[in-house]
């Protein structure tokens, strides 16, 4: 690829993950040339790391209840997953010679749990592809180029390894992720050209994060646990507990799960679940403070019980493990945060095994985060993920403004919003 293409050039991808993918596929099947450009050595490399403890490529639950779970943005993102729900996705795996499954959780994996076979699969369709009618277009791939924007006359430009080049393609498909975990590609840098060239876009910020939690020393709050918690059971799980939260807007969240301990906080699956409304929070009142449940399925009335009941010679700890199997980490958390005094108080006790008050102050850094939310507004752009201020560029993938929580949400409806953006290519050149 060297100079200036023009008007009439295949069709342009910038981004290889999954949602960039996705629209290269649709558009090579219906016979349109396509070039993906992506600044990484290889394509594919989020898809991939997230792949190694098992990829999670969808949820079984059915789509009214799977839709649900992206909260403000339900509507537009439903709308693309009627295109391609999570038995289409299973379809598409199936089609591919990817097996799938239903593990406990309801979440769905490849029945050999992992990413790359799949990624080999669908990279040698998009190499070779058949088409519809046998006409497919082969893609091709061009790594380590960089986008960086468009230039005066409105060309996009890349930095590559033989030197600056510039395109001109008949559409272009932005799959450029959000700015978490930049060293496999997505560091938001494309923001300021998007909005250089008429196209706000909402703040980028983490989700699915952990958070640092702060402890009160004396009238100031220190960040991060003690020294002495820290050195004994960060990277420790709570397991089998439960959390609960309000909001100062009356959104509420509840539920039974795990989550770790970190060196300065929490982070793990049930924190994931709760950090949208925890965010938020903390960015209104500087901080959220979640309930945690240690004993969920122990009513209060058999905790108070089971603590007031005669311990004789035993010492607290022993009277906690024996009486209510509370030790480890469990124990470690109510000594943390409670008094010594709370600690040998009855009614104090009983009522932090069941409602602990953990205080979060900060979310972690953004890329630390599993994904990110903000990006460009669906009221930017049109049913066919057109930016209406910029005709012949869509956008799909996490660089659009939606979040979602871990459990296959967030793949689905990545490449969902890459279909679309194919079909919406292959729509306004015809």
């Amino acid at each position: 690829m060297t100079g200036t293409t023009t008007s009439g050039s295949p069709v342009v991808v910038i981004g290889g993950g999954p949602a960039g993918l996705m629209a290269a596929e649709v558009l090579s099947a219906a016979g349109v040339p396509v070039q993906l450009m992506d600044a990484m050595p290889s394509v594919g490399r989020k898809f991939l790391l997230a792949g190694r403890g098992g990829l999670n490529l969808t949820h079984s639950e059915p789509l009214e209840r799977f839709v649900q779970r992206f909260g403000e943005r339900q509507a537009p993102v439903e709308a693309l997953l009627r295109g391609f729900s999570p038995d289409a996705l299973r379809a598409w795996a199936q089609g591919l010679g990817i097996d799938t499954f239903v593990g406990s959780s309801g979440r769905v994996f490849p029945t050999d749990m992992k990413a790359a076979p799949l990624l080999r699969a669908w990279l040698q369709r998009l190499r070779h592809p058949a088409g519809a009618l046998g006409q497919g277009a082969p893609v091709q791939f061009h790594m380590r180029h960089r986008w960086l924007g468009w230039d005066e006359a409105g060309a996009l430009r890349f930095d590559t390894p033989s030197g600056p080049r510039t395109l001109r393609p008949a559409a272009t498909v932005l799959a450029l992720g959000g700015a978490s975990w930049q060293r496999l590609g997505s560091d938001g840098a494309w923001v300021p050209w998007l909005a250089a060239r008429g196209v706000p876009v909402a703040p980028l910020v983490p989700a699915n994060c952990g958070f640092d939690v702060g402890l009160d020393v004396g009238s100031n709050t220190r960040t991060g646990w003690t020294p002495h918690f820290t050195e004994r059971f960060a990277g420790q799980p709570f397991k089998s507990v439960a959390i609960r939260f309000a909001d100062s807007l009356g959104r509420s969240f509840s539920r039974k799960g795990e989550f770790v301990a970190t060196a300065s906080g929490v982070e793990g699956s049930l924190v994931y679940a709760a950090s949208a409304l925890l965010r938020d929070e903390i960015a209104r009142a500087g901080h959220a403070t979640f309930e945690l449940d240690l004993l969920p399925d122990h009513t209060p009335e058999r905790v108070r019980a089971e603590v007031a009941h005669p311990r004789g010679t035993r010492s607290l700890s022993s009277h906690l493990k024996s009486r209510l199997g509370l030790d480890g980490i469990k124990a470690a958390i109510l000594h943390e945060l409670l008094s010594k005094q709370g600690m040998h108080d009855p009614a104090t006790l009983s009522a932090a095994i069941k409602a602990l008050p953990i205080r979060l102050v900060a979310a972690r850094p953004i890329d630390e985060a599993i994904s990110t939310a903000g990006g460009v507004p669906f009221e930017m752009l049109d049913q066919h993920l057109m930016l209406r201020a910029l005709p012949s560029v869509f956008c799909a993938g996490e660089m659009l403004d939606w979040e979602a929580p871990t459990g296959g949400y967030l793949l689905n409806a990545s490449m969902a919003s890459g279909k679309r953006a194919g079909e919406g290519v292959i729509r306004l050149l015809a």
